[in-house]
C-alpha cells in the first residue's frame, strides 16, 4: 500500500447513526421543493413529537409526509432529487410525499461518509450516502412493516412495502405509512436489513425532473443572497488590494453624505459601509478614500510565484507510490519528458459571496449558502465570542460553490460587521472583490518522465508541485510529505506500467491563499498525464486511442469508456484542413470516463470548438439526467478555463475584477455536447467535477492533432500557436 492509499485509509470515516436524534436540533425550514423561506420560524424546534424518526434523517407524519434531512447541500448538481430518489426508493415511499430539510450542523449525525465532517465536495454525495441513506432507509421500512405485522397479527414476511403504506398480502388489508408512523416508533431498529436489488429499482435510473428546478425558472428559489429579514441593512465590503495588507487611515466624509449611507465600519483589515438599502452601501464604498498600509507582499509577482515553484519541482518530493523499478524502466527504451503548468483560477461563482448576520449579545443567527455547515458555525461563534450552541446556521441554496464555499471567510467577516449594527445585516462582496479576493486555485507544475519499449510505456516518473490544500483545510489528508487531494488520479492513473514512480512536492506560493476548486486534484494531473500521453503516442507512431487501448488490457470500464467515445466522436474519420480531435481518458471520481473534443484552430490562434463527446461509467445512474447535466456543465466550465481561466498577480494585487477580463464561454461559442451513458450495475461513482478535468487536456490534444502544436501549459495561448503556425 502507497505513503497516500495509508493516508487516505487513517482518514476518519463515520458510521451511520441509526439511534434517533442524538440530542441535535432541527429547524421548521421545510423544503418541499424550493428554498428556504426566510420569515418563517427561526427558532430550531423539537419536530419529531408525534412523528416516526427512526434515524437522523427520516421523518414521517402522521399524514404519511416524508421528510428527507437532507445532510448534503444544493448547489447546482441536482443532489436534492437524486438523494431524495435514494430514500423513496428504499423506503418504499410515494416520491410525490417527500419533503426536504436542510439538516442542522452536526458531524455527529451528518458528517459525509467519506470524509467524517459535514461537508459537500469531491464529487461525493451520491458515492457517500449511497449505502447509508439506503441501509437507514431500509431499516425504516422494515420498522414500518414490523409495526403493520404486529397490529395485524401476523408474520411480517407475509407483508410488503409500497407507495408509502404496508400491505399483508393474503387478505389484502392495506396500512399508510402516517397510520403507521406512531407504533413503529415503538419498533426496534432491526440490524443488516436487506437492501433492494438493483434489478427491483423503481426510482433509480429513471431521468426524473429536478425538484429545484419550478422555484429556480418562476424565481420563488431563494438564495443565500435573497435571505430578507425584518429591518435589515446591508453592506458591502472592501479589504486591501495586496494581500495580507491592512488598514491605514480612512476619509469618508464623502461616503457619509450619500442618501441612506447608515454607518461606515472600519477595522483593521477591511472597511465596510452599511446602508439602508444595497446601493447606498455600494455608492457609499465608492466614495471612501481609503489609504492602504499594503505590507510585505506589494512586490510580490506572477513572475516571482512561478519561478520559486519551478525550482520547487528540481527538488525530489515525498513519495506518493511506487510500483516495479523505475530506475529499469527510465533505462529501457527510448526516454522523453515533459513538464505542464496550470494557472490560479478564481471560482466566480455566479451568486456573489455573501452572509446575512444578526448578531446579539448571547446568540448569532446566519443565513447563508455554505459547503460546510458545521465549520461555518464554530468560525462565526469565535468572530462573535459565543459558546458554539448559541449560534444557528441557516442554509440556503447555492448560487454555484465550486468550493468557493468550502470557506468560512465570507461569514466570518460578516459577524465581524454585525458587531457594528443593531438589527440583521446582510454582507454582500460586489464581484471585484469577490474575484480579487478569492481562495484561488493553486497554480501546478507537473513534470513527467518515461520511456517506451516495444510501443507501451517501460518507466514512468511523475511530479507534482504545488499548494497542499489538505495541510490546511484537512490535515488527516497530508501526511507524510503527500496531499492525498494533489495526487488524486496521478496514483491511480489507469494504463499498465510495470515501473511507475510518483512523487509530491509541497510548494506553497508566497501570499496568495489557495483553496479547492472544481475537478480538484484531478485537475492538474488529468491534464498532464492526458497531454503527455498523447505525445507519446506520436514518439510511438501511434494513433492516440490505440496507443491508449494496448495498455488497457486489464481495466474493461476504463476500455469501454474509450471505445464508446471513440466509436460517437467518429474518431478515425477525415476532418478538414486544421481540425483535430483530441481525447481525454481518466479515473476521476470513482468514475470512468472518455471524453473526445473536436476543434477548429485558425491562423490567429483562435479555437472554434466543433463538438464535445462524452462516453461516462458512472456506475449506476440515479438520476440519468443529472448525470448528462453535470457532464455538460462541467465541460463548459473546464472548457471556460482552459481557453480563458487565469489570475494574475503583480505588486501583490490580483490583476483581473471582473468578466470583463476574467472571461467565461459565451453561449455563442459552447459546442454541441453528446453524452453517452453506459449501463452498469456497480455503485454510482462521482459526476459533478469529472466533466471539468475531462475538457482541457481533450481540448489541448485536439489542438495538438490540429497544428502539431505541443502546448504544455494553460490557458491555451493563441500567440503562441500563431507564431507556430508561422515558423
Amino acid at each position: 500500500m502507497t505513503v497516500a492509499e495509508r493516508n487516505f485509509e487513517g482518514v476518519a470515516r463515520r458510521t451511520l447513526l441509526t439511534g434517533g436524534l442524538a440530542g441535535g436540533f432541527l429547524f421548521a425550514f421545510h423544503l418541499p421543493v424550493r428554498a428556504l423561506r426566510v420569515n418563517e420560524p427561526l427558532q430550531p424546534v423539537d419536530d419529531t413529537a408525534g412523528k416516526f424518526a427512526p434515524n437522523a434523517f427520516i421523518r414521517i407524519d402522521s399524514s404519511g409526509k416524508t421528510t428527507l434531512v437532507m445532510p448534503q447541500v444544493e448547489m447546482g448538481q441536482g443532489v436534492y432529487t437524486s438523494i431524495s430518489m435514494i430514500l423513496a426508493e428504499e423506503l418504499d415511499a410515494d416520491f410525490s410525499q417527500v419533503t426536504l430539510e436542510h439538516a442542522p450542523p452536526s458531524d455527529k449525525l451528518y458528517g459525509n461518509p467519506m470524509f467524517g465532517i459535514q461537508a459537500t465536495g469531491n464529487s461525493n454525495s451520491i458515492r457517500a450516502w449511497w449505502k447509508p441513506l439506503r441501509a437507514a432507509s431500509a431499516s425504516a421500512r422494515a420498522m414500518l412493516v414490523q409495526a403493520a405485522a404486529q397490529q395485524w397479527q401476523v408474520d411480517p414476511a407475509s407483508c410488503t412495502a409500497a407507495n408509502s403504506g404496508v400491505t399483508h398480502q393474503a387478505s389484502g388489508r392495506r396500512l399508510s405509512y402516517g397510520a403507521l408512523a406512531l407504533a413503529a416508533s415503538s419498533e426496534v431498529p432491526p440490524k443488516d436489513v436487506p437492501l433492494r436489488d438493483p434489478k427491483d429499482f423503481v426510482l433509480i435510473g429513471k431521468p426524473l425532473k429536478r425538484l429545484d428546478t419550478p422555484d429556480k425558472v418562476n424565481g420563488k428559489a431563494v438564495y443565500g443572497i435573497d435571505a430578507m429579514l425584518p429591518g435589515m441593512r446591508f453592506a458591502t465590503l472592501k479589504t486591501c488590494p495586496v494581500f495580507g495588507g491592512k488598514v491605514a487611515k480612512v476619509d469618508d466624509s464623502a461616503a457619509r453624505k450619500i442618501p441612506g449611507v447608515h454607518k461606515i465600519v472600519v477595522l483593521d483589515d477591511m472597511v465596510a459601509v452599511v446602508g439602508d438599502h444595497m446601493w447606498a452601501a455600494k455608492k457609499g464604498l465608492e466614495a471612501l478614500v481609503v489609504t492602504w498600509d499594503e505590507g510585505p507582499n506589494a512586490r510580490v509577482s506572477s513572475k516571482d510565484i512561478w519561478d520559486a515553484l519551478r525550482t520547487a519541482s528540481e527538488k525530489n518530493g515525498a513519495v506518493a507510490k511506487s510500483t516495479g523499478d523505475i530506475a529499469k524502466g527510465l533505462s529501457t527504451g527510448d526516454k522523453f519528458g515533459a513538464s505542464y503548468e496550470l494557472p490560479f483560477l478564481a471560482h466566480a461563482t455566479m451568486e456573489p459571496v455573501n452572509a446575512t448576520v444578526h448578531l446579539k449579545p448571547d446568540s448569532c443567527e446566519v443565513w447563508t449558502g455554505t459547503q460546510i455547515m458545521t465549520r461555518v458555525q464554530s468560525e462565526a461563534a469565535k468572530a462573535a465570542g459565543l459558546p458554539i450552541e448559541k449560534v444557528r446556521i441557516y442554509q440556503h441554496l447555492l448560487g454555484g460553490g465550486f468550493g468557493r464555499k468550502l470557506e468560512p471567510d465570507m461569514v466570518v467577516a460578516a459577524v465581524r460587521i454585525a458587531k457594528h449594527v443593531d438589527g440583521p445585516v446582510k454582507v454582500v462582496w460586489t464581484r471585484e472583490e469577490d474575484i480579487q479576493h478569492d481562495v484561488y486555485r493553486p497554480i501546478y507544475r507537473d513534470t513527467i518522465s518515461a520511456t517506451l519499449s516495444g510501443g507501451k510505456i517501460a518507466g514512468w516518473q511523475y511530479k507534482v508541485s504545488g499548494s497542499s490544500i489538505m495541510a490546511r483545510w484537512f490535515p488527516a489528508g497530508f501526511q507524510n510529505g503527500v496531499d492525498i487531494d494533489g495526487v488524486d488520479s496521478a496514483i491511480d492513473i489507469p494504463y499498465e506500467i510495470p515501473n511507475l514512480h510518483v512523487e509530491f512536492v509541497r510548494a506553497e506560493p508566497p501570499a496568495v491563499p489557495t483553496g479547492f476548486w472544481r475537478g480538484v486534484g484531478p485537475n492538474n494531473n488529468v491534464f498532464a498525464i492526458e497531454c503527455f500521453m498523447d505525445e507519446l503516442a506520436r514518439k510511438a507512431g501511434k494513433d492516440p486511442i490505440e496507443f491508449r487501448r494496448s495498455m488497457l488490457g486489464n481495466q474493461p470500464r476504463f476500455l469501454a469508456a474509450l471505445n464508446l467515445a471513440a466509436e460517437k466522436s467518429n474518431w478515425g474519420q477525415p476532418l478538414p484542413a486544421r481540425v483535430g480531435r483530441g481525447v481525454c481518458l481518466q479515473p476521476s471520481f470513482a468514475s470512468f470516463i472518455g471524453t473526445v473534443v473536436e476543434a477548429e484552430v485558425d491562423e490567429q490562434g483562435e479555437v472554434d470548438l466543433r463538438r464535445v463527446t462524452c462516453a461516462v461509467d458512472t456506475g449506476i445512474a440515479v438520476n440519468p439526467d443529472t448525470v448528462m447535466a453535470q457532464l455538460e456543465g462541467g465541460l463548459i466550465f473546464g472548457l471556460t478555463a482552459a481557453l480563458y481561466g487565469e489570475i494574475t498577480i503583480d505588486k501583490g494585487r490580483v490583476q483581473q475584477s471582473n468578466f470583463n477580463d476574467y472571461r467565461m464561454l459565451r453561449i455563442d461559442q459552447a459546442p454541441k455536447i453528446d453524452v453517452h451513458i453506459i449501463k452498469s450495475g456497480e455503485a454510482p461513482g462521482g459526476i459533478g467535477e469529472t466533466g471539468v478535468t475531462a475538457g482541457p487536456p481533450a481540448l489541448r490534444n485536439a489542438i495538438f492533432a490540429a497544428t502539431g502544436i505541443a502546448l504544455r501549459r494553460l490557458p491555451i495561448d493563441r500567440y503562441l500557436i500563431a507564431a507556430g503556425n508561422k515558423s
